[in-house]
């Protein structure tokens, strides 16, 4: 059988580090496969396929950031559920977001396969990668319920305190979809269509990987009661999880309006930008993967009513951002062209994204403290300000970029990513901070009502 790990017992660097390294070698694989990915389309069939994927990068967020707030969302009451040692709702609560998956994978899939061309020409998308944006598009969300399925089970493990599956899926996954992308383009000499049907493959073995290892577990073990009775956890499971899901897609949206100025700019840009975007979205990971730390140890420990060790555990993770943000962010600012050529051929292209990367390098700690305020704030049940502030990064975004790209260009669009950084870790930070007061107070005056009680038995006693 195998054994879950609880988060509320034990040293809290220790059990923070030994939780975070298997999860961040798990994202930093993701994301290196997605860069490899990039590299091999863009070398192995040139800067306008790879204009093509990556024109395709701020609508795969908007769809699949949607599912990946509705996993950590359910997820929260997992986790919750097991920090508080109740089996019946921890069982309760899977089976439940079973049933809610099933019913998202075909509504996502439909409305992504369906308005796929609309999308593709609502942001200016060049006339010369529109053919190949739908065929990776078609391909990519036609895999959707594979995507989902891996969320879901990873989702599980990780609120169960199960880092190393996950993290031993992607190590299988990466091999097989970078393999897969050397045969399809190289070998059987596919267009991007074959990088499309590589990830999708190789997202099935994590997949199952995961899910073989959710059988196994011992307080998973479902009766048809699970099933049949959870129907009343739904509501819960949807108000934590549909506020992330919307948050999600919300700043995806965001994304979707700076693409659509940068394409109004020219190809060079659109290539450009894409490369920078993976960069970006790379190196923000060991931050991002503090905060998916932060949520499950702050969502169990959150069910146990352990409020002090929440504290101390966005200490930690506060620290690891810090580190991630001195060595990453240096790699932007100080040698951001020889960045540029791992991906990209043209001259132009290669001058664009140097210059991106620079402030978007000195200005990266905004995003990664962001993921460890957020995820907080996520793991104690409260969804909302997190989703109200990626309303105000949509927000922030668009007036940045409207009122500057016409003085500056280009640059624009790196500056509306920085002011939409630093406005939701203000709002997120703010939150934290209201919260974990509010929790911790009456935690202690709970605590002061016990004692008055027991002292007054005393003395009745006495």
């Amino acid at each position: 059988m195998t054994k879950t790990t609880d988060l509320t017992k034990g040293g809290i660097t220790s059990s923070i580090l030994g939780f975070y390294f298997p999860m961040l070698l798990t994202n930093m694989l993701q994301q290196l496969y997605t860069v490899a990915d990039t590299a091999i389309v863009g070398k192995g069939l040139g800067d306008e396929k790879l204009a093509a994927v990556g024109n395709m990068s701020s609508l795969t967020f908007l769809i699949f950031g949607f599912a990946i707030g509705l996993a950590n969302g359910f997820s929260v009451v997992i986790a919750q559920s097991f920090g508080a040692r109740n089996g019946e709702k921890l069982r309760k609560s899977v089976a439940a977001t079973v049933k809610l998956f099933i019913f998202f994978s075909v509504v996502l899939t439909s409305l992504s396969v369906g308005f796929l061309p609309n999308l593709l020409n609502l942001i200016q998308t060049d006339a010369s990668i529109i053919k190949d944006g739908l065929i990776y598009g078609y391909i990519i969300f036609g895999g959707l319920v594979v995507t989902l399925s891996y969320n879901l089970c990873s989702g599980i493990l990780r609120a169960l305190g199960d880092s190393k599956t996950p993290f031993f899926a992607i190590i299988v996954s990466s091999a097989i979809n970078i393999v897969l992308d050397f045969l399809f383009i190289f070998g059987f000499k596919t267009g991007v269509e074959g990088a499309a049907i590589a990830t999708v493959i190789s997202q099935v073995a994590s997949t199952l990987i995961c899910f073989s290892k959710i059988r196994n577990i011992d307080e998973l073990r479902f009766s048809k009661e699970d099933f049949v009775s959870c129907n009343g956890l739904i509501g819960e499971l949807v108000s934590n999880g549909l506020p992330m899901a919307l948050m999600n897609s919300i700043t995806a949206i965001g994304c979707i309006v700076l693409q659509y100025f940068v394409n109004g700019l020219g190809l060079a840009y659109t290539e450009a930008y894409s490369a920078c975007s993976k960069y970006i979205n790379l190196f923000m990971q060991p931050a991002c993967t503090a905060g998916f730390t932060i949520s499950a140890f702050t969502s169990q420990n959150y069910g146990a009513k352990e409020y002090d060790r929440i504290r101390a555990g966005v200490k930690v993770c506060f620290v690891i951002a810090t580190v991630s943000y001195l060595i990453l962010g240096s790699l932007m600012v100080f040698i951001p062209r020889q960045l540029a050529l791992i991906m990209l051929n043209g001259d132009e292209a290669v001058s664009l994204a140097a210059q991106y990367l620079i402030p978007s390098g000195i200005m990266i700690f905004a995003v990664d403290y962001l993921f460890i305020f957020r995820s907080a704030v996520q793991g104690m049940g409260k969804p909302v300000i997190p989703m109200i502030s990626g309303i105000a990064e949509m927000i922030i975004r668009v007036v940045v970029v409207f009122m500057l790209i016409e003085s500056i260009g280009f640059m624009s669009t790196a500056y509306a990513q920085i002011a939409a950084w630093v406005g939701a870790l203000i709002m997120n930070f703010s939150a934290y901070v209201f919260y974990i007061r509010k929790v911790t107070v009456k935690s202690e005056h709970r605590k002061f009502a016990l004692f008055n009680k027991k002292m007054k038995g005393q003395i009745y006693n006495g």
